[in-house]
C-alpha cells in the first residue's frame, strides 16, 4: 500500500485528498506556493514544501520542483488532483521514471486520450457513438472547410490538446468558418502550445452527461451512474447533479455501457470520466474522456456511498477495485453548486481579497468542500473556485429545496461570491421542471 503521499494541487481538492489519506492512515505532503504560504492544505498536511513564486509555470506547474519536493520528502506518491499537471502525459512519464506512484492513468493512456483526434479515432474503433466529425489533425482554416462542408454546419472547431472550453469556437455557417477557425486556434497555441485542431458537428441544445468510471490494473472497469452537467457558463460548469432526469433505466444502461466499452478500448486505469452529449431524442455521442478526479466528483460518491479518492489510492496501490458493478447502487439526489470568487453583475470578473468574517451551513445531507477560512486571502493568481456546496436528498425536489436554503444560510463577507447568482438559477422555472441544456445560462441571460 502506498505510504506516503505528495498532494500536487492547492485548494479544495488538495484539502479533500489530505483528508483522505488521512482516513487511510496515510502521511501527506502539501506543496505551496509561496502565495499560498497560510492556505489550509498546507496547516493540514503532516508536511509542507514551498515550491516556487505565485505565478503557476513558477510553482504548480513546475514539474522538476514538485518532482524534487517528492523525492526530499520521501514520498512514494503524486495525487494530482485535476488541473494543473493532472492530465499532464509528460508529468505522469516522469513520475513513472523516477519510481514515484502517479496516482491516475498510465502516461500513455493519458497521451492518446488527451488528443481529442486520437481519442476520438479510439472511441470509433471500438463502437462507441461519436459526432460526425474529422478523421486527421487540421492545421489551417483551407484544410477544415472542406471537413466542415461534410460534417455540416454548424460545426465546431476545437483544440486537439484543449480543455476547459479554451480554443473553442462554434461556426454556424460557411461564411463565419474562417474567421471562427482562426480564433479558436489562436486560443490553442496560446493556452496549449499547440496548433493542431479538430472539426465536429455542433449538436444543438444537447445535455452534458458524463458517466464516472472506475477501472483497475486487472481488467476490471465500472461505472458509478451519470452526472447531470448541463449548467455552465462558456463551458465552464456551475452546477451538477445525480442522477439525471433526462435518463430512464434503459438508456442509463445503455450509456452505461458504452462508457465502460469506451474505458476499456482505451487501456484505462484509474479514475476517470466519460463525457457524451445527449440530444433530446435520446440518442448520444462521446465527446471526450477526462483522465483524473472531476470537481463534480462529490456528487456520484453521495449517490453511490463510494469515496472515490480512496479507491484512487487502492487501485495506484495495486489493489483491485472494492465493488462490483452489481454492488453500484444510485440512492436519492445530489447537487452541486460551484462557488466562486467572482462578480456576477460585472461580468463575473474574477474578485480575489480577504476575507473578513464568513459562515457556511450545515445539518443533514450537507457537504461543503472548501479551503477558505475567516482571514484568508484568496491570492488573484489561480481559479476563482473557493468552495464545493453540496447536498442529498431522497428525491430531486427535495434536493433542490436543501440546496436553496444551504445556499440562502452562505456568507462571505470581504469579497463578491456568485452565490446569489446561483440561487437564481435553483429558483429557475425551467431548472425546476428539469428542463434544461448546455444552453441553459445563455437563454437566461437573454
Amino acid at each position: 500500500m502506498i505510504k506516503k503521499i505528495l498532494v500536487a494541487n492547492r485548494g479544495e481538492i488538495a484539502v479533500r485528498i489530505i483528508r483522505a489519506c488521512r482516513e487511510m492512515g496515510i502521511e501527506t505532503v502539501a506543496v505551496y506556493s509561496e502565495a499560498d504560504r497560510e492556505a489550509l492544505h498546507t496547516k493540514l498536511a503532516d508536511e509542507a514544501v514551498c515550491i516556487g513564486p505565485a505565478p503557476s509555470l513558477e510553482s504548480y506547474l513546475s514539474m522538476d520542483r514538485i518532482i524534487s519536493a517528492t523525492i526530499i520528502s520521501g514520498a512514494d506518491a503524486i495525487h494530482p488532483g485535476f488541473g494543473f499537471l493532472s492530465e499532464n502525459s509528460k508529468f505522469a512519464e516522469l513520475c513513472e521514471q523516477c519510481n514515484i506512484t502517479f496516482i491516475g492513468p498510465p502516461a500513455s493512456v493519458i497521451s492518446k486520450l488527451g488528443n481529442k483526434q486520437e481519442a476520438r479515432n479510439t472511441m470509433i474503433a471500438a463502437g462507441v457513438p461519436v459526432i460526425p466529425g474529422s478523421k486527421d489533425a487540421i492545421y489551417n482554416y483551407k484544410q477544415g472547410l472542406p471537413v466542415a462542408d461534410e460534417v455540416g454546419y454548424p460545426v465546431i472547431i476545437k483544440a486537439a490538446l484543449g480543455g476547459g472550453g479554451k480554443g473553442m469556437r462554434v461556426a454556424a455557417t460557411k461564411e463565419e468558418f474562417e474567421n471562427s477557425f482562426n480564433t479558436a486556434q489562436k486560443e490553442a497555441v496560446s493556452a496549449f502550445g499547440d496548433d493542431t485542431m479538430y472539426i465536429e458537428h455542433f449538436v444543438e441544445h444537447p445535455r452534458h452527461i458524463e458517466f464516472q468510471i472506475l477501472a483497475d490494473s486487472f481488467g476490471n472497469v465500472i461505472h458509478l451512474g451519470e452526472r447531470d452537467c448541463s449548467i455552465q457558463r462558456n463551458h465552464q460548469k456551475m452546477i451538477e447533479e445525480a442522477p439525471s432526469v433526462a435518463l430512464d433505466e434503459d438508456l442509463r444502461k445503455k450509456m452505461g455501457k458504452a462508457a465502460v466499452k469506451a474505458a476499456k478500448a482505451a487501456g484505462y486505469v484509474n479514475a476517470g470520466t466519460i463525457e457524451f452529449l445527449l440530444e433530446k431524442n435520446g440518442n448520444f455521442y462521446f465527446m471526450e474522456m477526462n483522465t483524473r478526479i472531476q470537481v463534480e466528483h462529490p456528487v456520484t460518491e453521495w449517490v453511490t456511498g463510494i469515496d472515490l479518492i480512496k479507491e484512487q489510492i487502492r487501485i495506484a496501490s495495486g489493489k483491485q477495485l472494492s465493488v462490483k458493478q452489481s454492488d453500484v447502487n444510485i440512492t436519492g439526489h445530489a447537487i452541486e453548486c460551484r462557488i466562486n470568487a467572482e462578480d456576477p453583475e460585472h461580468g463575473f470578473r474574477p474578485s480575489p481579497g480577504t476575507i473578513t468574517d464568513m459562515y457556511l451551513p450545515g445539518g443533514k445531507g450537507i457537504r461543503i468542500d472548501t479551503a477558505i477560512y475567516s482571514g484568508y486571502t484568496i491570492p488573484p493568481y489561480y481559479d476563482s473556485m473557493i468552495a464545493k456546496l453540496i447536498v442529498w436528498a431522497k428525491n430531486r425536489n427535495e434536493a433542490i429545496r436543501k440546496m436553496q436554503s444551504a445556499l440562502g444560510e452562505v456568507i462571505i463577507e470581504g469579497i463578491n461570491t456568485n452565490v446569489d447568482y446561483q440561487y437564481e438559477i435553483l429558483n429557475n422555472k425551467d431548472y425546476l421542471e428539469g428542463n434544461i441544456d448546455i444552453e441553459f445560462i445563455e437563454n437566461m441571460q437573454k
